[in-house]
C-alpha cells in the first residue's frame, strides 16, 4: 500500500503491457529463421560453398528485431520515472505519439484543488455556522476536493463535525448523511432535487456553487472558488505546438464557472458533466478514429480515464482509484509534464523505427554479402554482435534525453 508498493506495481504492468509494434517484431522473429535457412540452402545448392553457407548461418541476427522495442520502451520507462512519470507500459508510448484529442478535467487538475468558500448563503433564516457544520459534517468523509475546502472552512471557525450516519458519496452529484438525525443532502442540480433561485445579488460567476438541503429542503448555498495552477498556460501553449489540435474542458462544474476558466485558456468545454458523460464524450472521438488523451485526478475521473485511449492521472494529489484507472501517472503537481510525456513518447517511437530500420538494413547487407561470399565466417561471427549494440546505443540515448527540453524537430 506504500508508493513504492505502487511503483512497482506500475512496472509489472509495464511490463506486460507491449506496444503493438514490439508485437510485430516478435511475429517477424519467428518467420525469420524460415528465411535464413532457405537462403543458406540456396547458397549451398547455387554457388557449392559450404563457408558462404555457414557465413550466412552466422551473420544472422534475429534476436535484434525482438530487442528494437522492448529495449527503447524500458530506457523511455526509466527516463520518464527520472522526472515523476510513470508509465505503464510502450503500448501507452504508442498511443501518445498518435494522440490528437486532449479531455481535461477542472477541479484538482487544471486547477489547484484547492478550494475555499468564499460566501455562505442562508435560505430559511437559520445560521450561516449552521449550515457549514451540517455540510462539512456530511462531508466528513468525501474525497473530492470541495468537500475538503468545506471541512477547512468548518475547522476555520472551530466547529465540531458531527459523526456521520448511513454516508453515500454519489459521483458527479454529491454526497448523503444522517446527521443529528436530519438527512443531509450536499451537491449540485445532479442531486434530483429542484434548486431555489439565487439571490439578486449573488454574482455566481467564476465560482462553485454547493447546495445543502436538510430533509429534502433548501436550506443553505456554498460558494467556493479555486485557483488555476500556474504553469497550466504555458503547458497548454505547448500541447498545441506539439500537434494536438483538440483540446476540451469537461467539468462537472456549472455553465457560470466553467465558462470564464476556458474562455482564458482558448477551450472549448462541457459544463454539468457527470462520469457516464465524460465516458461518451471519449467514446464519440473514438467513434471518430481518433486518439484520444484523457487528464484527470478524482474518483469521478476514473471512468474516462480507463476509457480514453490514453489516461494521464494528477498521482501526487489525486485518487487512488484514479491513478489505478489511468495508463500514465503524474508524481507531481506539475502540468508541464503533460507535454514532456509527449516528447518521450514521440523519441521513443522515433528510436524504435530506427531501431528497426537499423536491424533490417544490417541484415539485407550481412546476408547479402555472406551468400556472395565477400563476408568469411570469422568475420560473420564478429559482425553478428553489431546489431545489438547499435541498438543498445541508441536506446540508451533515451536515458540521456531531458524531457523539459523542447523537442528539435
Amino acid at each position: 500500500d506504500t508508493t513504492f508498493g505502487r511503483i512497482l506495481r506500475l512496472v509489472e504492468q509495464a511490463e506486460a503491457n507491449r506496444a503493438q509494434v514490439q508485437r510485430i517484431a516478435d511475429r517477424f522473429s519467428a518467420y525469420f529463421l524460415p528465411v535464413v535457412l532457405a537462403i543458406a540452402l540456396l547458397t549451398l545448392v547455387l554457388r557449392r560453398d559450404p563457408l558462404a553457407a555457414a557465413a550466412v548461418l552466422v551473420v544472422a541476427c534475429s534476436c535484434s528485431f525482438a530487442l528494437a522495442t522492448p529495449i527503447a520502451v524500458l530506457a523511455s520507462i526509466g527516463a520518464g520515472a527520472k522526472h515523476g512519470l510513470l508509465i505503464k507500459g510502450g503500448r501507452c508510448l504508442e498511443l501518445l505519439a498518435q494522440a490528437d484529442v486532449l479531455l481535461i478535467d477542472k477541479t484538482g487538475t487544471l486547477t489547484l484543488g484547492l478550494p475555499q468558500v468564499s460566501q455562505i448563503i442562508s435560505l430559511d433564516g437559520r445560521p450561516e455556522l449552521d449550515i457549514l457544520s451540517l455540510a462539512a459534517a456530511a462531508e466528513r468523509y468525501s474525497e473530492h476536493p470541495l468537500a475538503g475546502a468545506v471541512r477547512c472552512q468548518a475547522v476555520q471557525h472551530g466547529l465540531q463535525l458531527g459523526e456521520p450516519q448511513d454516508f453515500a458519496a454519489l459521483p458527479g452529484a454529491g454526497v448523503r448523511a444522517s446527521v443529528q438525525g436530519l438527512l443531509i443532502e450536499v451537491g449540485g442540480a445532479s442531486l434530483g432535487r429542484e434548486l431555489p433561485s439565487l439571490p439578486a445579488s449573488f454574482d455566481p460567476a467564476g465560482r462553485t456553487l454547493v447546495h445543502v438541503f436538510v430533509d429534502g429542503q433548501p436550506v443553505g448555498l456554498l460558494a467556493l472558488q479555486d485557483t488555476l495552477r500556474p504553469e497550466v498556460p504555458d503547458a497548454l501553449r505547448q500541447v498545441r505546438e506539439l500537434g494536438i489540435g483538440t483540446i476540451e474542458l469537461l467539468t462537472g462544474d456549472s455553465e457560470s464557472v466553467a465558462a470564464p476558466l476556458a474562455a482564458g485558456l482558448g477551450l472549448s468545454y462541457r459544463a454539468g458533466m457527470l462520469p457516464e458523460h465524460k465516458i461518451d464524450v471519449v467514446r464519440q472521438y473514438q467513434a471518430q478514429g481518433r486518439v484520444v488523451l484523457m487528464v484527470g485526478d478524482g474518483v469521478n475521473d476514473a471512468p474516462a480515464l480507463a476509457q480514453a485511449d490514453v489516461g494521464i492521472a494528477m498521482g501526487a494529489a489525486g485518487s487512488q482509484v484514479a491513478i489505478d484507472a489511468a495508463h500514465v501517472a503524474l508524481m507531481r503537481e506539475d502540468w508541464t509534464l503533460v507535454p514532456h510525456l509527449l516528447r518521450i513518447a514521440r523519441r521513443t517511437v522515433r528510436t524504435i523505427r530506427g531501431n528497426l530500420w537499423f536491424t533490417v538494413i544490417y541484415n539485407v547487407l550481412g546476408l547479402s554479402l555472406a551468400a556472395l561470399g565477400y563476408l568469411p565466417p570469422m568475420l560473420a561471427a564478429a559482425a553478428q554482435s553489431l546489431p545489438d549494440l547499435g541498438i543498445l546505443a541508441n536506446s540508451s540515448r533515451l536515458l540521456q534525453a531531458n524531457p523539459i527540453q523542447k523537442e528539435t524537430q
